[in-house]
This record gives C-alpha cells, sequence and structure tokens, in this order.
C-alpha cells in the first residue's frame, strides 16, 4: 500500500469481515488514479482472509465519481495520461465478480457516476433511503467510463437504463431498492443496524458456501440456462456428497427433528 500520508482507500479486518472505506472524505470521496489502485489492492488483499466484505464510502457520501480537477490535470497532458484513471478504477470493479467472497455496498449520500458504477459493481447493495444516486454523466458532456453503459442495461433492462443514463435523472435510494439496484433500503435512524446486522449474518455462514453460491450466480449469468443448471447439480451433488459444512447442516437439522 501506499505510504499513511497518501492513503486514500483503507482496508481493515474485523474477524470475518473485511472493510474497505473511499477516505477522501473532503472530496467526497471522488475517484483519483490513485484511489482506483487502492482500491483494487484493498479488494484482492482482503479476500483471502474474510467471508464478507463491506465497501463503504467515508464522511457520509459513498462517492461523487471522477474528481474534475485530476480529470483536468490528465487532460492537460493528452489523452494517454487519461488512461490509468480508468483502467485502474474499472479493473477495481471488475475484480468484484471475480473474488471469491461477496462484496457488499453500503450506499449513503452521493452515490454518483463513477460511485454509481462502483454500487452496480458490487455484490449485494444496501442503501439509505435518502441516498442521491445518479450516472449524471451527460449533465457534464460526459459519457459513462466505469461500467455504467454495459452494467447497468444488464441490471434494470434497456428503457431504464439509456433513459437513466441519457436524462441524468437522481433516483433515490428507496427507488434504487424499487429498481432492483439494491437488495434493501434503509431510513436513515436504521441504515447503521441494518448494514451491521446483514453483513454479520452473512460472515456467520461458512466461507465454502458463500463462495459457492457468489460463483454459481455470478457465472452461471454468463452461461446458457441449461449449462448453469446443469452446473448448479454438480456442484449442489459434490458439495453435499463430500462436504463437511453440508453435512454438519443437515446433521444439526436432522438433530433438532428428532430432540
Amino acid at each position: 500500500m501506499a505510504p499513511a500520508e497518501d492513503t486514500v482507500v483503507t482496508a481493515t479486518k474485523d474477524g470475518d469481515v473485511g472493510l474497505v472505506v473511499l477516505d477522501r472524505a473532503d472530496a467526497m470521496n471522488a475517484i483519483t488514479v490513485e484511489l482506483g489502485r487502492q482500491l483494487g489492492e484493498a479488494f484482492t488483499r482482503l479476500a483471502e482472509d474474510v467471508r464478507v466484505i463491506l465497501v463503504r464510502g467515508a464522511g457520509g457520501n459513498f462517492s461523487v465519481g471522477g474528481d474534475f480537477h485530476e480529470v483536468q490535470r490528465l487532460r492537460a497532458e493528452g489523452p494517454e495520461a487519461l488512461v490509468p484513471l480508468f483502467e485502474n478504477f474499472g479493473r477495481a470493479c471488475s475484480a468484484i465478480a471475480d473474488l471469491p467472497v461477496p462484496v457488499v455496498a453500503a450506499v449513503e449520500g452521493y452515490a454518483m457516476a463513477g460511485g454509481f458504477e462502483l454500487m452496480q459493481a458490487c455484490d449485494v447493495v444496501l442503501v439509505r433511503a435518502d441516498a442521491k444516486i445518479a450516472d449524471n454523466h451527460a449533465n457534464f458532456g460526459q459519457v459513462p467510463g466505469g461500467g455504467g453503459s454495459q452494467r447497468l442495461p444488464r441490471l434494470v433492462g434497456h428503457q431504464r437504463a439509456l433513459g437513466h443514463i441519457l436524462s441524468g435523472d437522481r433516483m433515490s435510494g428507496a427507488q434504487a431498492e424499487a429498481w432492483g439496484l439494491a437488495y434493501r433500503s434503509f431510513t436513515p435512524d436504521d441504515f447503521e443496524v441494518g448494514v451491521a446486522e446483514f453483513v454479520a449474518s452473512i460472515a456467520k455462514k461458512d466461507r465454502d458456501v458463500l463462495v459457492k453460491i457468489k460463483r454459481l450466480v455470478r457465472d452461471g449469468l454468463r452461461m446458457p440456462l441449461n449449462q448453469g443448471l446443469a452446473w448448479e447439480r454438480e456442484t449442489v451433488v459434490q458439495h453435499i456428497g463430500g462436504g463437511t459444512a453440508a453435512a454438519a447442516g443437515i446433521d444439526g437439522f436432522t438433530r433438532k427433528e428428532r430432540a
């Protein structure tokens, strides 16, 4: 990692939970070349030692997207200077799908442009109902560069995705849940407790089970349905037939029934 004074993403571990924090609160966690690099490193470093990773922003905001001050500086150096900004951030977002454990986003405050794109890349999203969420690139004469033009249509369909990106309209956390962009929304008073309880419930589960379920869902979406179903059958037979977690779960259930 970079020296402490240059740290813009913090990565910590609490038992089986990894916490990744975008740590530029004074800039509303705007994305820079260095933030993208550290974000990818944080995900990779934590994933081998935990059962779930929680990602959130410091200071009450998820992220407002790309840092326009840095974009302006890089643009003055020529198009090639912009490449690391989008490569680093895009690589970090894409890495989430390939991590063995689930990544949960806790979204509050502003989640705009790149912040919204990071939210889309996560496995599970929990939002504050009053969060302010948008792909607002078009409002500033920009186009998506962190995966939004590709992930959003796959998540919500052509009409909603294109209408949203073209208009740059804001949505609330409650609306994001209604669109299927979040698993659950919480009132402001319930948000912190709700996030903590959800993450704790995931962290209690067997790591091998979490890894297999994530892989089935993430990789299965890339397959034809019949191929995905065949893979699921193969996985469950191997899991129950040879897995200690499956045996323990079944034994525990049958013991309760006999009691």
